[in-house]
Formats: structure tokens, C-alpha cells, sequence
């Protein structure tokens, strides 16, 4: 277990060695990232395999480092904290294997893509909301180079609205957090320190703060009506980011929320709880409409996962254990769905057929010239959707369960939106790979040529599709490997504050 630090500073150690690689040839910064990637992956495996799951958090490292306001560098684990650590790690090394052919400036972007990652290996492991706050923002800044220099479609603006709306919230939840550590008068800001201070604050005092914190880290989850940064990110972004963005960094957002907002202020919680509920649904079904009329592949993929996440918020809004359980199942799943579907539009189609556009993706027979991304696509569509034998089948109903035993009416709308997921995802599966059913113009090949042959898919592209798809049905099958590490982390007293009062 004590191995698990060195996934952040073996992380930022790759990027440095990418960064001077790169200077001397670009297959050497590529080997590099692959195998930091993979050292992060297996120092996160071996953890795994070594762990005993329990309530509370399980210190890894505890120093000093700010003695006169109580900071201390305190890096710990739990099984919701493992979960998402496994993720970052398979999300790391599937996004360096879908960004093999980056030819421009190859070292600089594996620089900022591993100094990212190391900004996400740090959020999940800090116990102390300083140092998980620094972290945060380490994650926060590489995301606006790689969108801006490495990006497609309105990438200035998409970078720029990105980290206009991360550091708003990170305004919002550094506001908070200072305004607890003032008013609760606690000596430290390790999360049980302030949690253990702020239980003492007036509800009011509470339900203040927890709107600020909650709302910062929910911007960056994508929560409704903060989201709007989500698709345009998704779209402008490189293939490897946009699958980070999804899989992981809108993570860090509800991984604060639950981490640090619902337990240091449950009196807070409950006064909102209403509210969240309300906008996770109006996410789910909004997204889900405007994915269902999109005309850009990666368009329907971006407000997907907008909706997908509303799903991770209503688990937390319904606050019990099978219902925040499920949220963290929801968090790892789509994580792994979503990578995989920004893998198959981003990289495998779009670099080919530079369209993303239906309207003429509908006139290329891709199932016949890209079958195995089609496969791809129909496997993580069917995961998407929450089809059993797939991640998304158990995370989604453990939420709703959960849910419906908070409040029925709750499960009730969220219901729909898994209809509306159905019925975006079969279009686009239908229109992008196998064509219209109506009868459509010229194709845009020429007429001697109507199978227009496209760049063969790569071995790493292929290597990094099945590693999502393995995992995604490997969770389908045994999702008890994870719901094992995560409900007994919820049995904590810091979580059972939260989770006993947040009952209607």
C-alpha cells in the first residue's frame, strides 16, 4: 500500500523525461509515457491486490509541511479512493495508446498529459483539504495547453471556457474552505479535523458554506446548469484528452463533492439536498435530449456524458450507501465507457474520415472499411446504454435502487433518462456506422471508388480499446470486485453523519 504515493511522483517524474525525450525523438517520448502509464497502472494493481478493505482512511504518508497553519502533506486511501486511483491508471495507459500518432510537439503534450494524470493520482489520495486542493489546480492547468496546441474545433475557445469555469469553482470551493477554517476555529485541514469542527458550525453557517464548496467541485463534475463547459471541452479537445476529461478530471469534481462537501457539512446537505436532486435529474433528461438531436458525433458523446455524470450526482443527492456506492460504481464505469466512445470518434473516425458530421458519416459504409471501430463503438454504445454484462448495467441500477429508496419520484424521472441513452446511442450508431435508412446523396468518395479505403486501425489503438472493453466487462460480471472496496469505506463515521441524515 505504501507504494501508492510513488503513482504521483513517478507521474511527474514522466513528464519530465517526456518533456526532454521529446527534444530527441518523438517514438522516445511516446515510450516513455506508455510505460509511465504503465508503472502507474501496476503500482495501482499491486496496492489492489494487497488491500483490506474498512471504514475509514488508511494513512500513507502524514509530515509536516505548513506547521503554522496545520497543514500537513497527509496522502491516504480508502475503497472509493482505490477505485478511482485503479481508473486513473487504465484511463492513463488507454489514452497514451490512442495518442501514438501525435507527431507535433510530442514530448511537450505527454509532458502536460503526465503532470496531469499526477494532479489526478494526488487529488485521490489527499486527506488534507489543502493539499487536495493543491493538487486540484495541478490538474486544472495542463488541461487548457493540451486543448489549446494540440485541439481541433474552436480549441482557444473551448480551452479557454474550460478553465474559465474550473477555476471559478475552484474560487467557490477555496472560499468555503477558508471560511470553515475561520469560522469553525479548527487547528488543521485535514478532512477529519474540519469535519470534526464543522459539525459544531450553526446550520446556517453550514448550509452557506456547503453551496460553495459543493457548487465548485460540482462545476467541474458537469453538473447541470454548470455543464456547458463539458461538451465544447470534449469536442475541442485531442483524443487523449477528451477521453481524460470524461474518464477521469469530471471525476475530481464529484470525487470533492462526496470527499469534501457532504461530510464536513451534513447540516448543509440536507438543506440543499432537495435542490441537487432536482438539477442531477434536469441534467440526466436535458443532456439526453440535446444528445438525441446532435448532428456531431462527438457532440452526442460530449452531452452523454454530461448526462452519465447526473447520474453519479443523483447517487450522492439520494444519500444511503447503495445509492452513493452505486455513484462511485457510476464513476468508474464511465469512466472506462466514456474514454472508449471518445477513442472510437475521436481518434478512429475522425482522424480518418475528417468528418464528424452524420450528414456525411452516413454516406460511408464504416462498418464495412473501419469494422473493428464500428464493434468498438456498438460495444461501448451497448455499456453506455447499461446493458447487463456491461459496467454501466450495475452502477446505474445500484444508483436507482438506492434512489428509490430515498425517494421514489426521484428513480422515477432518472428512469427516463436511461431511455433517452438508449435512443441517442442506437442513432448514432445507426447513422455514423451503418448508414441512413433513407435514401442519401452522392457518397463523398468518387464514384469508382465507393468503399473509400481508410488508414488501417493501429495496434495500440487496438490494444488500448480492448483494455477499456475487458475492463467494462469484467466490472459487468463481477462489480462486487469494487462495490467490496467502496461500501466499506462508507461505513466511516464521517460518511455515516452524512448518509443517516440525509434521508427524507
Amino acid at each position: 500500500m505504501n507504494a501508492l504515493p510513488w503513482t504521483i511522483y513517478v507521474s511527474f517524474a514522466g513528464a519530465a523525461l517526456a518533456l526532454l525525450a521529446g527534444n530527441r525523438a518523438a517514438s522516445v517520448a511516446r515510450t516513455v509515457a506508455l510505460a509511465t502509464a504503465l508503472a502507474g497502472l501496476a503500482l495501482a494493481l499491486v496496492a489492489a491486490a494487497a488491500f483490506k478493505p474498512g471504514p475509514g482512511l488508511q494513512t500513507l504518508v502524514d509530515v509536516p509541511w505548513i506547521a503554522e497553519f496545520g497543514i500537513r502533506y497527509h496522502l491516504a486511501v480508502d475503497g472509493i479512493s482505490l477505485t478511482l486511483i485503479v481508473l486513473t491508471g487504465i484511463a492513463a495507459t488507454a489514452g497514451v495508446l490512442f495518442s501514438w500518432n501525435i507527431k507535433e510537439r510530442t514530448g511537450e503534450f505527454f509532458a502536460l498529459y503526465l503532470a496531469l494524470i499526477g494532479g489526478v493520482y494526488g487529488v485521490f489520495l489527499s486527506a488534507d483539504a489543502f493539499v487536495f486542493f493543491v493538487y486540484y489546480e495541478i490538474a486544472i492547468v495542463p488541461k487548457y495547453f493540451l486543448i489549446a496546441i494540440w485541439g481541433s474545433t474552436n480549441r482557444e475557445y473551448g480551452a479557454m471556457k474550460l478553465v474559465l469555469y474550473s477555476f471559478a469553482g475552484s474560487a467557490l470551493v477555496l472560499a468555503g474552505l477558508l471560511w470553515a477554517y475561520a469560522a469553525s476555529g479548527a487547528n488543521s485541514f485535514a478532512v477529519a479535523d474540519l469535519a470534526a469542527a464543522g459539525a459544531q458550525l450553526s446550520p446556517g453557517v453550514q448550509q452557506g458554506i456547503f453551496a460553495l464548496v459543493f457548487t465548485g467541485f460540482a462545476v467541474l463534475a458537469g453538473m447541470f446548469p454548470f455543464h456547458t463547459w463539458a461538451p465544447t471541452g470534449h469536442v475541442a479537445a485531442p483524443t487523449a484528452a477528451s477521453m481524460l476529461l470524461a474518464g477521469v478530471v469530471m471525476k475530481l469534481g464529484a470525487y470533492g463533492c462526496l470527499r469534501v462537501a457532504l461530510p464536513l457539512f451534513p447540516a448543509g446537505f440536507v438543506y440543499w439536498q432537495p435542490v441537487i436532486a432536482t438539477l442531477a435529474i434536469a441534467g440526466i433528461l436535458y443532456a439526453g435530449c440535446i444528445a438525441l438531436v446532435q448532428e456531431d458525433f462527438k457532440f452526442v458523446i460530449g452531452y452523454s456524458s454530461v448526462s452519465h455524470m447526473g447520474f453519479v450526482i443523483l447517487g450522492l443527492a439520494a444519500a444511503n450507501s447503495q445509492a452513493v456506492g452505486g455513484a462511485v460504481l457510476q464513476m468508474f464505469s464511465h469512466g472506462i465507457i466514456a474514454g472508449l466512445l471518445f477513442a472510437v470518434v475521436g481518434r478512429m473516425v475522425y482522424e480518418r474520415t475528417h468528418t464528424r458530421q452524420f450528414s456525411d458519416l452516413r454516406k460511408l459504409p464504416l462498418h464495412k472499411t473501419m469494422p473493428f471501430a464500428a464493434l468498438t463503438f456498438v460495444l461501448a454504445g451497448l455499456a453506455s446504454m447499461g446493458m447487463p454484462g456491461f459496467s454501466g448495467f450495475p452502477a446505474e441500477l445500484t444508483i436507482l435502487i438506492g434512489t428509490w429508496k430515498t425517494a421514489p419520484l426521484w428513480a422515477g424521472f432518472a428512469g427516463f433518462g436511461i431511455l433517452i441513452a438508449a435512443a441517442f446511442t442506437l442513432r448514432a450508431v445507426q447513422v455514423s456506422f451503418f448508414g441512413s435508412t433513407e435514401p442519401a446523396g452522392p457518397a463523398p468518395a468518387a464514384p469508382h471508388d465507393p468503399h473509400p479505403d481508410f488508414e488501417p486501425i493501429t495496434w495500440p489503438e487496438k490494444a488500448g480499446a480492448l483494455l477499456l472493453i475487458a475492463t467494462t466487462v469484467y466490472i459487468g460480471l463481477k462489480p462486487d470486485v469494487l462495490l467490496d472496496w467502496i461500501t466499506p469505506a462508507l461505513r466511516s463515521p464521517l460518511f455515516q453523519a452524512v448518509l443517516k441524515g440525509g434521508q427524507l
